[in-house]
C-alpha cells in the first residue's frame, strides 16, 4: 500500500511536469560549478578526483523549518544518528561506516569539535539552517587538508553573508507537532523563531542573526516496556550569530565573527528508563577573526579562533538516591595560514600551517580532570599539489605532518588522481591515510588509558563521474577503509582493539536538474563492516522529487528507506541486536505570496506513521506537521 502511493505521488510530480513541458524557458549560460572543501580554494569541480555533495542556497531555500540533520541524513554516505529521535537526542555525522568523531565540520573554514566530549564528536544540534547560507560534503578521508578528525569526510559549511544594501530584515515563524507513532493528537509542541539583521555601508559589512526554538511533546526513553506513559522531555535551543566585516579593497578583506549557541534539555536515565527530573545544558561560545588576501598570482587566508564547551547535568543516581552533578568544560584554539599559489593555469602549490590547542576541565562525582594536565596540542605543516594538464589528467597529492605535543609526529599523504576522458565522462580515485589522536577524555577520565595508541586509518577510494550539459549526473564510488588501533570501550576503561577493522562499500548518486520543472535525485549506499557493530545498515536508500510546476510553489516527496541493522549491546543483554529495515516518506512545500519577500511552507513527515527503532530503547518519531512564514525586507 505504501509502495503504490509513493509511486503514484511521484506519477503526479511526473505529469505536472510535463503538462509544463511546452512553456518557454530563457537558456542561461552556466558557469562551472566550483568547490572549496577539496583544496581549501575555490577550484572547478572537473579538476577535482573526488565526489562533492553541494547543498546550495536554493536548495536550502526549499527545506525551511528542517534542520541541518534533517538536510544532511537525505545524502548518500551519510548517516545522522539520533535525527529521527526526540529533539535532545545527540546528533553526530557518520560517513560510510565511519563514526561521529571521524567525520569533520567546519564553520566558514573552522573546525568544530567539543573538548568536554568524550570522542570530540561535534553535535549537529548546535547548529541552525537558518544561518547558514550552503554546505560542500566531501566523503572519504582528508586528512592532509584538515588534519585528525577527517578520517572519513568533511562537512563544509559556509554561513550566511551581508547583502549588499545598506538594511536588510529577515523573520521566520514555524510551528509544529512533535509526536511519536503513538500519539496522533494535534498538538501544538514545535516552536521555532529566526530574525536576522544585515547590510553593507561602503566597506563595512554586518550580520546579526538570533534564532530560538522550544520543542517537546515526546519521551526521550521508549516506553514500549513500560505500563505507564513516560513524561514529555523538553529541547530548547537559542543559537545567535554576529558577523562583522571590512573591505580594505577588492583584493583584501578582513571579519570578526562570534556564535553562542545554547540548548537547555531534559533526558531520561537510559534505555526504556524513565526520568522526571534529569536535565542538561550546552553552550558553546566561539569567536575568531579571519582574512583574505589575493594577489596576483594566489591567494593567502588567515583564520584563527577560541571555542568553549561547556556542559551540565544533573542526573539521578539510583545507588545513592541523590542527584548527582557534572561540569565539562572544553577548550579549543585554532588557527591556520594558507596560501595558494598559482604558477600556471595547470599547475598550483597549496601550503599552510595549523595550530590547535585542547583542554579539559571535569568535575563530577566519580572524579575530576584538571585542565593544566587533560591538554594537548598540535602544530601541522602541509602541503598539496595540484595538476591539471590539458589532455584530462588530474592530480592532486599532499602531505602532512601531525606533531602531536602526546604522540609525536606522524606523517600522513593523499594521491588523488582523476582523469577526464571527455567533458561529461570522468574517472577518479584517490589513496590517502589519516591520524586520530585520543580524545582528552579518553586519556584522562575515570575511564582512561593514558597508554592508548592513536588510531590510524587508510582509505582507497575509486569511481566514475557522468554528467551530461548540467541535467543529469551519475556518481558512483568504491570505498574501502582499514582502521588500526580502533579506540573502543572495554571491560573498565578505553583500550585499542586488537584486530583492524575495515569498511567497503559502493556509493551512488542519480541527479537531473529541471528537465520539465523537476528535479530528481535517487542515492544508495552499500557498506560492509567487519567489526564494530553500530546501527550501520548495509542499504540506505534515499529518492527525492521536486517541482515548481505551479507558479510561486515548490512541491517535493522525500523517500529515505534503512536495511536490517545490528548493534551489539554492552551494557544491556550482553549481546548482538537486530533491528528491523524501515522506510520514511517526507512531503514539503512552499509559496511565495510575495516573490523574493513573504512565503508560507509546510512539511509532514514521516507520511505513513512508520513504525521503528533508531536507536535501541530511545522514542522515535512518527507523523507530524509543520507550517511556517518567511518575511524578508
Amino acid at each position: 500500500m505504501k509502495k503504490n502511493v509513493f509511486h503514484l505521488c511521484t506519477a503526479m510530480f511526473l505529469t505536472l511536469g510535463t503538462l509544463n513541458a511546452q512553456e518557454t524557458t530563457e537558456k542561461v549560460e552556466k558557469l562551472s560549478e566550483v568547490t572549496v572543501v577539496a583544496t581549501k580554494f575555490a577550484i572547478e569541480k572537473e579538476k577535482i578526483g573526488k565526489v562533492i555533495y553541494q547543498i546550495t542556497k536554493e536548495e536550502l531555500a526549499n527545506a525551511q523549518g528542517k534542520s541541518v540533520a534533517d538536510v544532511l541524513d537525505n545524502l548518500a554516505g551519510i548517516q545522522i544518528f539520533g535525527n529521527n529521535s526526540s529533539a535532545g537526542k545527540d546528533k553526530s555525522a557518520y560517513v560510510r561506516g565511519g563514526r561521529g568523531y571521524q567525520t569533520l565540520v567546519l564553520i566558514d573554514g573552522v573546525p568544530l569539535s567539543d573538548p568536554s566530549g568524550i570522542n570530540n564528536a561535534f553535535d549537529l544540534r548546535l547548529l541552525t539552517l537558518n544561518q547558514i547560507e550552503s554546505i560542500e560534503i566531501m566523503n572519504g578521508a582528508s586528512s592532509t587538508l584538515y588534519g585528525s578528525g577527517a578520517a572519513t569526510g568533511v562537512v563544509n559549511i559556509k554561513l550566511k553573508e551581508a547583502v549588499k544594501k545598506p538594511i536588510a530584515l529577515h523573520y521566520q515563524l514555524a510551528i509544529g507537532t512533535n509526536n511519536s507513532q503513538d500519539n496522533t493528537t494535534i498538538n501544538l509542541n514545535d516552536f521555532n523563531q529566526n530574525i536576522a539583521i544585515n547590510g553593507s555601508l561602503n566597506k563595512f559589512n554586518y550580520l546579526v542573526n538570533v534564532n530560538a526554538s522550544s520543542i517537546s511533546g515526546m519521551s526521550d526513553a521508549s516506553d514500549e516496556n513500560s505500563t505507564t506513559k513516560f513524561e514529555y522531555d523538553k529541547f530548547k535551543p537559542t543559537n545567535t550569530y554576529v558577523k562583522l566585516g571590512y573591505n580594505f579593497s577588492e583584493k583584501l578583506n578582513v571579519a570578526l565573527f562570534h556564535n553562542f549557541d545554547k540548548d537547555i534539555y531534559d533526558y531520561d536515565g537510559g534505555a526504556f528508563t524513565d526520568s522526571d527530573i534529569n536535565n542538561g545544558e550546552n553552550k558553546q561560545s566561539r569567536f575568531g577573526f579571519s582574512s583574505n588576501l589575493n594577489y596576483s598570482k594566489g591567494n593567502l587566508k588567515f583564520i584563527a579562533s577560541y571555542n568553549q564547551n561547556n556542559r551540565f547535568l544533573d542526573e539521578y543516581s539510583s545507588w545513592t538516591n541523590s542527584m548527582n552533578y557534572y561540569e565539562y568544560t572544553g577548550k579549543s584554539i585554532f588557527a591556520d595560514v594558507v596560501n595558494e599559489f598559482k604558477f600556471n593555469n595547470q599547475f598550483q602549490l597549496i601550503t599552510g600551517i595549523s595550530y590547535q590547542n585542547q583542554r579539559n576541565q571535569t568535575n563530577s562525582p566519580y572524579g575530576e580532570i584538571d585542565e593544566d594536565l587533560a591538554k594537548f596540542n598540535m602544530l601541522d605543516p602541509y602541503a598539496t599539489i595540484v595538476y591539471n594538464s590539458k589532455n584530462g589528467i588530474n592530480i592532486n597529492a599532499g602531505a602532512r605532518l601531525n606533531i602531536h605535543s602526546e604522540y609525536g609526529n606522524h606523517f600522513v599523504y593523499n594521491v588523488n588522481p582523476s582523469y577526464n576522458i571527455s567533458n561529461n565522462f570522468r574517472l577518479i580515485s584517490s589513496y590517502s591515510t589519516a591520524f586520530i589522536s585520543p580524545s582528552i577524555y579518553q586519556l584522562f577520565s575515570e575511564y582512561g588509558n593514558v597508554n592508548l595508541n592513536p588510531e590510524k586509518d587508510n582509505s582507497v577510494e575509486a569511481g566514475i563521474i557522468y554528467k551530461l550539459n548540467d541535467i543529469v549526473e551519475l556518481n558512483t564510488v568504491f570505498f574501502y577503509r582499514n582502521m588500526e588501533d580502533a579506540i573502543l570501550f572495554g571491560a573498565s576503561s578505553y583500550e585499542n582493539a586488537n584486530e583492524s577493522i575495515n569498511a567497503k562499500g559502493v556509493e551512488t548518486i542519480l541527479k537531473t536538474n529541471k528537465i520539465h520543472h523537476l528535479n530528481i535525485s535517487l542515492g544508495h549506499t552499500y557498506t560492509y563492516k567487519n567489526a564494530d557493530i553500530d546501527y550501520i545498515p548495509k542499504h540506505k536508500i534515499t529518492a527525492e522529487v521536486g517541482t515548481t510546476s505551479f507558479k510561486n510553489t515548490y512541491l517535493s516527496l522525500n523517500f529515505k528507506h534503512i536495511s536490517k541493522r545490528t548493534f551489539f549491546d554492552q551494557w544491556g543483554t550482553g549481546s548482538t541486536m537486530k533491528f528491523d529495515a524501515y522506510s520514511l516518506i517526507d512531503f514539503y512545500g512552499s509559496y511565495s505570496i510575495i516573490k523574493n519577500k513573504v512565503s508560507v511552507f509546510a512539511q509532514v513527515n514521516n507520511l505513513f506513521n512508520e513504525d521503528f527503532v533508531e536507536v535501541l530503547g530511545y522514542t522515535t518519531k512518527g507523523r507530524n506537521y509543520k507550517i511556517g512564514l518567511d518575511f524578508n525586507f
